[in-house]
This record gives structure tokens, sequence and C-alpha cells, in this order.
């Protein structure tokens, strides 16, 4: 679904992303995880065409640099970390924006429209909220709508930018938990980029740590996730359990000496 080879973007002087290949299967959920810096949200505005670059990406088998940018955005939905929500816009108007690239310039939303926007607030359980401010809505509410336009806009590709940063522990697990069993209903292919380690291996089938704008090290958690690569990329001591065959990520205190020095 996402085929992507020496992929490098140059953001002013610097060089964000050097040389990132970068392939995702149909209905493949990829974590892309690494230090902050590393190029992680750079490389998912990439692959939604929100900044160029050189190299070659395939998206569904097509060329991405000959896709206009309604296709692309037929192709792939992009939640990002920190969207800019119009003031008093609600519920459904927003969703209703996953839309656009359906709805003919100038043109008004037909019966598909309102029926993929319905489907999409019910399945993240948000019909109560529908005339509801989205501003006035709590955090995981709030992610939930975002989720939702992305899921109103019908594109087989997911990106999602640390879907679960602001939220506390039961929030992040809800999210999480919706986008696998949408990606599993709607054979979804998903790609998030991710702070917190264990849900990163907790929920993807796959990791990708990028470091320095390059893939260092990819394959399934448990290889991805090791005490010497978070030594090595994080410079973080931890200890590693495996729960189910899934990692979980324990930083370890540095244990200073009890009794001070007489």
């Amino acid at each position: 679904m996402i085929d992507a080879r020496g992929i490098t973007v140059d953001l002013g002087d610097s060089r964000i992303l050097d040389g990132v290949d970068l392939a995702v299967a149909t209905g493949e959920w990829l974590a892309v995880v690494g230090p902050n810096g590393a190029g992680k949200s750079t490389l998912l505005r990439y692959l939604a065409g929100l900044v160029g670059g050189a190299g070659e990406l395939h998206l569904d088998g097509r060329p991405a640099a000959a896709l206009r940018r309604r296709e692309r955005s037929r192709l792939v939905a992009l939640v990002p970390q920190a969207p800019v929500i119009p003031e008093g816009i609600t519920v459904t108007d927003y969703t209703m924006l996953g839309r656009t690239p359906h709805i003919r310039t100038l043109g008004v939303e037909g019966p598909h429209d309102l029926a993929a926007v319905h489907d999409a607030l019910a399945h993240l359980d948000l019909l109560d909220f529908a005339d509801r401010v989205v501003t006035t809505l709590s955090g995981g509410e709030r992610q939930r709508v975002l989720i939702a336009r992305a899921l109103a806009q019908g594109a087989p590709i997911v990106l999602l930018d640390e879907p679960t940063t602001a939220l506390d522990v039961g929030h992040q697990q809800q999210v999480l938990e919706l986008v696998d069993q949408l990606r599993r209903a709607h054979k979804l292919t998903v790609v998030s980029t991710m702070h917190d380690l264990t849900l990163a291996g907790q929920y993807a089938e796959r990791l990708a740590l990028l470091d320095r704008g390059t893939v260092v090290v990819d394959g399934p958690a448990d290889e991805v996730l090791t005490e010497d690569n978070l030594a090595r990329y994080y410079g973080a001591k931890v200890r590693i359990i495996s729960d189910g065959g899934r990692p979980v990520v324990l930083p370890l205190r540095e244990r200073h000496h009890e009794r001070h020095q007489h």
C-alpha cells in the first residue's frame, strides 16, 4: 500500500529525512518510533503530501508524484498532532471536512457524504456530540472527532501523528483499540508515530525506529524494542519484559548509594 524508497526531505538548511526506505502492506499497522527530532512527524507529512522531498513514493501501486491533490486525499488521511480547528465548528461540520476530496468544487454534500459522516460518528460513539462545538470537548472526545474526520474521508491509508499524547491512560487505550477495530473492519493501512514505546509495541504489528532521519531498525516489536537499541538510540536505561510476546518497556532509575559518605 505504501512503498517509499530513498526519501530525503530538507527543511531550510536541515536534512530531516535522509534516505528513508519503508514499505507497508495493505491492512498493516506500522508504528514509527525514535527520539525527538528523528523526523517522525516529517515522514508522515511527506506521506500525506504536505512536504516535498526527493526519492520515490508509491501509494496503492501508483506513483505519488502523478496523483492530483484530490486523488491523494482520497488515498491518504492524516490526523495531525495539533490540528487547526476552526472556531465555533460543530462535531458534524468538522467531520464533514473529511469529505472535501469527494465533493465537487463549490458542490454541496450529498446523501453519500452525510451517510459517511453519520457512520464515522456512530463508529466513534460521537452521535450524542454531533451538535457540540469541537473546542468545548475533552481531550479524549476531541481525539475521537479527529479520527472520525479521517474515517469519513474514506481513505485506505490513515496516518496518525502521536494520537495518544494528550490523553490519559484510559483514553489512550480506547483510542488505540478503536483504531485497531477500524483497521480490521475496513482493511485500513495505519502508520502512527508514537512516543510511548510500550503502547507502540502492544498495538502495531511492526515498528520502524527512526534516528537522525534514517530507519535504523525495522521489524516486529520484540526485535526493535530491545535494551541495546533503546540505550543506543534513546540514551535510555530500560528493562524489557515480555507480556504475551509483546515487549513492555520499563525505565530503570539510577540507584544512588543510600548512605552518604561521612
